[in-house]
């Protein structure tokens, strides 16, 4: 799949963000994780049905981490995407958001009802209970969050998301960036990770699809309840042998899954 890049600049020209772009059709943006953007086969997937853009979260990218110096706060970051969407020509893309791109995904489905036409929310950030705290990613070592988020930590796709290389030097650099990125998206998640969208997540108007992996131990599939309850209207999707990240564990159960919704 060819993929290409473009940079949007917003946030009162202050603020240059790198969107990559693939496919054909409807529009889909993709929010990623904390970790920073992997354009993946997942997105590939999509990209074969939609026009798929993926902008990378201010001071994640590596040619401007300062991006993240002018945005203060959750508030700022969801106004900041609206800008975003402005810039492309999009007026009610579906957005589909993993973990802190699902949380951003959720409230920006809440703030503005009208500006998103469908949700998909894999194993979104956002809720908090007590009975099931969600621990630190960031302050965590490659083995520790290999543990939680991953249903197999020696599979294929955490060996290739953790450990991309061999060199040992390739790998500090590898796990620098990472840090980085969870440091610029760490400063919308603080308290852990409850910003208030339980006040606001009921204003979401758009069908909802959450998808969840039955073997995350970073954010446990009993937050989808949490979630379902809250949506009205929205389904929920647990799939088995995956953590974490089910587009990418299971690939070819999510993805024909999350494609099918979103032409339903």
């Amino acid at each position: 799949m060819a993929v290409t890049e473009r940079t949007v600049r917003a946030w009162a020209n202050r603020i240059a963000v790198n969107v990559k772009t693939a496919g054909s059709g409807p529009p889909v943006v993709f929010l990623h994780a904390a970790g920073g953007l992997v354009w993946d086969a997942f997105l590939d997937l999509l990209a074969e049905e939609y026009t798929v853009y993926a902008p990378e979260h201010p001071g994640t990218t590596a040619g401007d981490p300062d991006a993240i110096k002018p945005i203060d706060d959750l508030w700022d970051l969801v106004l900041f995407y609206y800008e975003v969407f402005d810039q492309l020509g999009l007026d009610r893309p579906a957005v589909v958001g993993g973990s802190f791109g699902g949380m951003v995904g959720a409230e920006l489905a809440a703030t503005e009802p009208n500006r998103v036409s469908k949700l998909v929310l894999i194993a979104p950030l956002g809720l908090w209970r007590d009975d099931a705290p969600i621990p630190n990613w960031m302050i965590m070592t490659p083995e520790e969050l290999s543990q939680l988020i991953f249903h197999d930590p020696d599979g294929a796709v955490a060996t290739q998301l953790l450990m991309p290389s061999e060199d040992e030097d390739e790998r500090i650099e590898a796990w620098l960036s990472l840090t980085w990125s969870y440091a610029c998206t760490g400063k919308f998640v603080w308290p852990i990770p409850d910003k208030g969208l339980w006040k606001r997540i009921h204003r979401i108007t758009a069908p909802t699809l959450l998808v969840w992996g039955k073997s995350d131990r970073l954010v446990p599939p009993l937050y989808a309840e949490e979630f379902t309850r809250r949506i009205e209207g929205s389904v929920v999707e647990i799939v088995e042998r995956t953590g974490h990240l089910p587009h990418l564990e299971a690939i070819g159960t999510v993805g024909p899954l999350v494609r099918n919704f979103l032409r339903a």
